[in-house]
């Protein structure tokens, strides 16, 4: 396909979901598995207004349940990225795709397999955070921009970020990993396999082919509850909810009573209204196969990199710990590169890269406008 001319787009902050289609035959992707696949699609949005140079781009990246939808009203970062925010898009012109296995018009295993004329389920290739990012690249050279002012993510996005750093380091000018990881520890992978297990456990599940039959909602509701028991912190728990009891009465004996429990069932509730069951296992899967070290050391995995880069954790994120992060400032600062590191004082536990806007909007507007020249205004001829 043909580059896009995104300079000089009218500036939005209803944006529109696009689409762009690549890896037919006999082009597909090789993925990380050495299998090829194609064709795929990415669903993707774009705010602000591309300048003439293309140099002010910047890659958003979101986390295990986000979508493209960044900005605008409903956006998962809506308070964040816009006209005047944090990343301001009156300055740069924003990408946010949804990933490769994904579910929010992404190709994933809820999409139809043209070999079959039925969705994938689990015959829907093994993924991993690489192959998201080589898929992303593809992207971002179908737009025609040659190097991206910035990457920047939260928790699974943060991952990407870094495998950005890896696999593309001349295409980026600065980086931006929040909340995030190198690897995996065993715990981490534990909560998530328990999550998958909760999922296939589900009688609906039907070892993944429940299209056009009943949802393994229960199973996908309960992996939910789980994970976002590792999002809160226990003060901000303490906080919410303490040890309240709601006010109607009890339906049954094992009813859910206490606030937090009925807050828990909501979430879970209300994310298998909008998230494939199979979509979780292959993400969690890929998020737990994740690891930049792969048996090299520290100094070495960014070796030869020459981004800016901003490391961000919170100090009650007990999910992806403050000293991950302080790892990834270290590995940076050993391949001789210019990296900060700022960890933001906060009670919201994991949630905080999404929750605590105005020190975020404060360190990373400030970190986009040091790196000299290349946050200009987009031309407006």
């Amino acid at each position: 396909m043909e580059e896009q001319d995104f300079t000089n787009v009218k500036e939005t902050e209803n944006t529109q979901p696009q689409t762009y289609t690549f890896a037919q035959h006999p082009a597909e992707l090789i993925l990380e598995s050495g299998e090829k696949f194609g064709p795929i699609t990415l669903a993707y949005e774009t705010v602000g207004q591309l300048n003439k140079e293309k140099s002010n781009a910047i890659l958003i990246l979101h986390a295990l349940s986000g979508d493209s939808h960044v900005a605008g009203p409903g956006g998962w970062w809506e308070n964040f990225v816009g006209p005047g925010k944090g990343i301001d898009t009156d300055k740069y012109f924003v990408i946010c795709s949804n990933v490769l296995g994904g579910c929010r018009g992404s190709t994933g295993p809820s999409s139809i397999n043209p070999k079959t004329s039925k969705p994938y389920g689990i015959d829907f290739p093994i993924i991993t955070i690489g192959d998201m990012v080589n898929a992303q690249r593809r992207l971002i050279d179908y737009l025609g921009i040659k190097k991206l002012l910035s990457v920047v993510g939260g928790s699974m996005g943060g991952m990407q970020v870094l495998q950005w750093m890896i696999s593309c380091p001349d295409c980026i000018f600065s980086a931006i990993p929040i909340a995030t990881t190198m690897k995996h520890t065993p715990q981490q992978i534990a909560f998530n396999e328990v999550g998958r297990q909760a999922v296939m456990a589900d009688s609906n599940w039907r070892n993944g082919d429940y299209y056009g039959h009943s949802i393994p909602a229960k199973g996908l509701a309960i992996a939910r509850m789980i994970g976002h028991i590792t999002y809160m912190s226990d003060a901000s728990m303490a906080e919410k909810f303490g040890r309240r009891i709601k006010a109607e009465k009890a339906s049954s004996k094992f009813a859910a009573e206490f606030e937090v429990e009925g807050y828990l069932r909501y979430r879970g509730d209300s994310f298998v209204k909008r998230f494939d069951a199979n979509s979780y296992l292959y993400i969690t899967k890929a998020v737990d196969y994740f690891n930049i070290l792969n048996g090299n050391s520290l100094s070495d995995i960014f070796y030869g990199l020459r981004a800016k880069v901003l490391v961000i954790a919170f100090k009650s994120d007990w999910l992806y710990p403050a000293y991950q992060s302080l790892e990834i400032a270290k590995a940076c600062k050993l391949a001789g590169m210019d990296a900060s590191y700022c960890e933001v004082n906060s009670n919201y536990g994991h949630d905080a890269f999404l929750l605590e806007i105005e020190q975020e909007a404060q360190l990373i507007s400030n970190f986009l406008k040091s790196l000299n020249g290349n946050s200009k205004e987009p031309s407006k001829d």
